[in-house]
């Protein structure tokens, strides 16, 4: 059965909660003896935890009591929501190796959560049948709700001066200096200046340059982590030719002169090798290759699966884990210069992979380079096996640089990682045996600033930044979180199970845009989630807030009648074949998300009776990204189709886009803009294997100056987020205009999406024609009710097909093919 939804439906019945619930879950009495009919050791019970979820989305569950009838848990939770439901349910359950086993529930009504209320006590555990699973069986809780509006941490403004993001396992880093990278490269003059407050110019960074020279000028590490690691990259390619010598022989070259040269890299499960054999594994990420490339060296290289751990995990939970599940983290951290003849530590952040495919710079050229900046470095997996021909698929991308107090908490992150990774050395395929004290103890050599010494500014310095570095990750993969699950809060960590898990990410999200007062800018591969507020599909699982979040923000800004504005811009369509069903499926959860956010909106622009002036993308839009090069004599010279293979064909798709000259620009950023005085830059998705912190591993730095605040300035802000966030947009647009600079106004709303709207229709047309403005409406119609709908006569991709507002198929029970998409 095919589902494509409907686009609008009745409201749930409930009440919204829009705000924090703090919960503490105690204890539970007289639980029956679950194991009373199974095969069990003498004495042996129930092994009690408890889940809390509204609207089916689990947003809490205590840690597990083996053998305990009469549990005592004494937990506490502080959670955001953005749910509209009847109750919050609790439900207790028995947990077994191969999954978990119903016990009863609590119901707490949300209308009485609503009158701000306590509310504390003694709760019957109900079975399936509303009745007492057994009598003077209770479970003992307290849970009070506060909505946003009554929260001042949340109207101040996101750079304010409070401690940074609270309940996180690393603080606010007063005193730092940050870069913020756009593509791989940008070349002198491509962009137009911005100025900035204080008669400063913007200055665009490079971001694998400034990478390479600072493997150059390390002197006693480079810690490096990926999700793909390739040696034969050229991270300097001057003069349109990549002459510059590759990676892998730097990295050996610098631990050959001393320099200590780990590498952590994800293992691809469906990748392997023998003594004369190799396989690629299906995500192309050549870690064997770059295992094998280091095997006769000094750089110590683990690759490292995504492990679901031993007695953490149900058997089907681990397998799910290790199968479906990355380490997507892409970090690189050296020590560098420092006053006085000493060193300091500095690092790299963000979504830029160390690997093929990934050069850009702001024009992102499709035929123009294939014989020059990207010989040997073409990625177009649209179209292989003749990628060389072209088009090539050009990348976009968010990265930064962290020089001062946070850069220390990337390097913890490093170690934690790696000592784990050290730790299961029996199931981790290595070049060499790694030895036990790889990692360097810096506060055993005086020549290396400590943290407490590390601040490269003072609190007066108009340029100095205050970072947080957030990640999405669990006890599995790193060492050093608390052993016992029930000093979870200590550290700011969540309970799952008898796992703790860093949700920071999601949290970090969450509070900025709550804190937002005049726009959100967001640039990711991914955009979808909150579909615990979906018409259908509810329970796909979806649950991370952010798409309800910035919902619900447009939607108080119109009822305050209040400028507002979010743009978000994504991919054209995930990497691959659009038709695939697993891409089809992620497109139709993107589509779901969309309709989700309009209909909140319209429904808002209705309540404040403003429906017949505006409409809901006067407040919300998306695009994507896409270019177009005419016929060119040069590359038609050097193409390689006029040297045509034997037996090769290009496929139906590449004759399209050869024929068009056209392809998008993928969007690989992981990046928000918060009012131009707040950035979050990662490795992190928009989606809920990169926000959950028990699927993909991640990590993101946020940061501001605090001199650049609306709270500071008294007015908009023009500091290096403002540049970043102008250039951006220079880079997309094309060129800038004044009012881009207020992207809160309808005017700037409306202007960007009427250019916008004109660059679809030349990417679109038939006429080929050279494309200098990339930014494209992204292609579905949304109506004044805030109905999303396909474009009509464009609802498949042009060239490579496959339906733009996506397809799943589902009937009954949810399928389990559709969790690789989440």
């Amino acid at each position: 059965m095919s589902m494509e939804g409907s686009s609008t439906c009745s409201s749930v019945r409930g009440e919204l909660l829009h705000g924090n619930l703090d919960i503490c879950v105690k204890k539970a009495k007289n639980l029956p003896n679950m194991d009373r009919l199974r095969v069990c050791k003498k004495n042996d019970t129930s092994d009690p935890f408890v889940t809390i979820s509204i609207a089916g989305a689990k947003i809490g569950s205590t840690f597990v009591i083996n053998n305990n009838e009469n549990p005592v848990w004494m937990q506490h939770f502080c959670v955001p929501v953005a749910h509209t439901a009847l109750e919050v349910k609790f439900v207790v359950k028995d947990s077994d190796q191969f999954g978990a086993k119903f016990i009863g529930e609590v119901g707490i009504p949300t209308e009485e959560l609503c009158s701000g209320n306590r509310i504390e006590g003694l709760f019957p555990i109900l079975n399936s049948s509303g009745k007492p699973y057994k009598k003077g069986s209770v479970l003992s809780l307290a849970i009070q709700y506060t909505p946003v509006e009554k929260m001042k941490i949340y109207q101040m403004g996101v750079g304010n001066e409070c401690e940074g993001v609270p309940g996180t396992y690393f603080p606010l880093r007063k005193g730092g200096r940050v870069t913020l990278y756009q593509d791989a490269h940008v070349e002198d003059g491509t962009l137009p200046i911005v100025d900035l407050d204080g008669g400063m110019k913007y200055i665009h960074g490079k971001c694998w340059e400034d990478m390479a020279d600072a493997i150059r000028q390390a002197r006693r590490l480079i810690y490096i982590t990926g999700w793909s690691v390739y040696h034969p990259v050229r991270l300097v390619r001057r003069n349109n030719d990549p002459t510059d010598g590759t990676l892998g022989d730097l990295l050996k070259e610098r631990s050959k002169e001393g320099v200590r040269v780990l590498i952590l890299v994800w293992n691809d499960p469906t990748s392997w090798s023998l003594p004369k054999y190799r396989k690629q594994g299906v995500m192309n990420t050549s870690d064997e290759e770059t295992r094998h490339f280091f095997k006769n060296s000094s750089v110590q290289v683990i690759i490292c699966p995504r492990s679901g751990g031993e007695g953490h995990h149900s058997f089907a939970k681990k397998n799910e884990v290790e199968t479906i599940y990355t380490h997507h983290q892409k970090t690189v951290i050296v020590d560098a210069d420092a006053p006085q003849g000493r060193r300091k530590i500095v690092g790299f952040v963000g979504g830029l992979d160390v690997c093929n495919g990934r050069f850009d710079t702001p024009n992102h050229p499709l035929f123009t380079t294939l014989k020059t900046l990207h010989k040997d470095d073409v990625h177009s997996p649209n179209f292989v096996p003749n990628a060389e021909d072209g088009p090539r698929q050009p990348w976009h991308d968010l990265h930064s640089k962290i020089d001062g107090p946070a850069a220390y908490d990337l390097l913890a992150n490093f170690e934690q990682r790696w000592e784990k990774a050290l730790k299961k050395q029996h199931r981790i395929w290595k070049h060499r045996s790694c030895s036990d004290d790889a990692l360097l103890k810096i506060d055993m050599i005086p020549e290396i600033m400590g943290l407490s010494e590390a601040s490269s500014t003072n609190n007066s310095d108009p340029e100095s930044w205050h970072v947080q570095v957030f990640r999405s990750i669990d006890s599995t993969s790193v060492k050093g979180f608390p052993k016992d699950p029930k000093e979870d809060s200590a550290r700011n960590l969540r309970c799952g199970k008898n796992i703790l898990i860093d949700v920071s990410i999601h949290t970090a999200y969450v509070k900025a845009i709550r804190s937002a007062q005049h726009f959100i800018y967001i640039e990711n591969q991914y955009f979808f989630g909150s579909s615990f507020n979906w018409c259908s599909h509810r329970d796909l699982g979806a649950n991370n807030l952010i798409p309800m979040e910035i919902a619900l923000k447009i939607a108080s800004k119109i009822r305050a009648r209040e400028k507002f504005a979010a743009y978000i811009v994504i991919p054209m369509w995930p990497e691959g074949d659009p038709t695939d069903m697993f891409l089809q499926s992620i497109l139709y959860w993107q589509y779901k998300t969309m309709q989700m956010m309009y209909q909140t909106i319209y429904e808002a622009l209705v309540e404040a009776e403003l429906d017949d002036q505006y409409e809901p993308q006067d407040y919300l839009n998306f695009f994507c990204l896409g270019t177009r090069e005419a016929a060119d004599v040069t590359v038609s010279k050097h193409s390689s189709r006029s040297q045509p293979k034997k037996n090769v064909k290009p496929n139906a798709a590449q004759v399209q886009a050869l024929k068009s000259r056209r392809f998008m620009i993928y969007v690989h950023s992981k990046g928000m803009v918060v009012d131009d005085e707040f950035v979050l830059i990662g490795s992190a998705n928009i989606n809920q294997r990169s926000l959950e912190g028990t699927r993909d591993t991640e990590i993101a730095m946020g940061g501001y100056q605090r001199h650049h605040s609306w709270a500071k300035k008294g007015s908009r802000p023009r500091g290096q987020i403002f540049g970043y966030r102008m250039s951006l947009w220079a880079e997309h647009i094309g060129f800038l205009e004044q009012c881009f600079e207020e992207p809160e106004n309808m005017e700037c709303a409306r202007r960007v999406r009427h250019l916008s709207e004109l660059n679809w229709r030349q990417y679109a047309a038939e006429e080929v024609t050279v494309m200098t403005s990339h930014l494209l409406k992204y292609p579905v119609q949304v109506d004044r009710t805030g109905k999303v709908s396909s474009l009509p006569g464009c609802k498949t991709f042009p060239d490579v097909g496959g339906k733009i507002i996506g397809h799943v198929l589902w009937a009954g029970m949810k399928p389990h093919h559709l969790e690789i998409t989440l």
